[in-house]
């Protein structure tokens, strides 16, 4: 039996975050259910997630519902659970060190002051955690960080937003398919 993979895009739960830069990692995920025809069916491990199919691996799509800062109890759950290896496991969420529409991934490092990865990263005791990184910086982010990451996209952000989640969710889909190294050959470097 092939390993299962773990997909677990980071937001917080609720209306009044869904269309927020800190929702990104859920934007993903749901790019990707759309894309395979799924929807997250279950309530459990702290999550809403389901069990699809990509090119014949089990993939776990999985939204905490802890709210981004306490992630990391969701994503152990599924770990412990499901007995996910960690290179098979991948953390989508925002970056506002990256500018928008960049994307880079990968294998390890540090939280960069994320909340929601740092709390992976204490619950799981390793840095060694693959992460997919979306851009959404800009030069306001400076200003106020709790109020950008907690805004809405731009009107220029909205027009590029749709290339930036096909993009993403093509990282997530390599990922499975061809492995980290190939997926970081291929994606960190490309702009939307």
């Amino acid at each position: 039996m092939l390993d299962t993979y773990l997909i677990v895009g980071l937001g917080n739960p609720g209306r009044k975050y869904r269309k927020t830069r800190h929702n990104i990692g859920y934007m993903v995920v749901d790019r990707l259910l759309t894309a395979f025809n799924s929807s997250l069916i279950k309530n459990d491990f702290y999550s809403e997630y389901c069990t699809i199919d990509i090119d014949n691996n089990p993939v776990i799509i999985a939204k905490p519902r802890t709210f981004m800062n306490n992630s990391g109890l969701a994503v152990y759950e599924f770990v412990c659970h499901f007995k996910i290896n960690l290179n098979r496991c991948l953390v989508i969420y925002d970056d506002v060190d990256l500018l928008f529409g960049r994307i880079k991934i990968k294998g390890k490092g540090s939280s960069g002051g994320h909340n929601g990865l740092e709390s992976i990263i204490q619950h799981l005791d390793t840095t060694h955690i693959p992460r997919l990184r979306i851009g959404i910086g800009s030069e306001k982010a400076k200003k106020n960080m709790t109020k950008f990451v907690l805004g809405g996209f731009s009107r220029k952000e909205q027009n590029d937003l749709n290339n930036l989640l096909e993009n993403s969710k093509n990282a997530v889909t390599s990922f499975i398919v061809d492995g980290l190294d190939k997926t970081m050959n291929l994606f960190n470097t490309k702009k939307i």
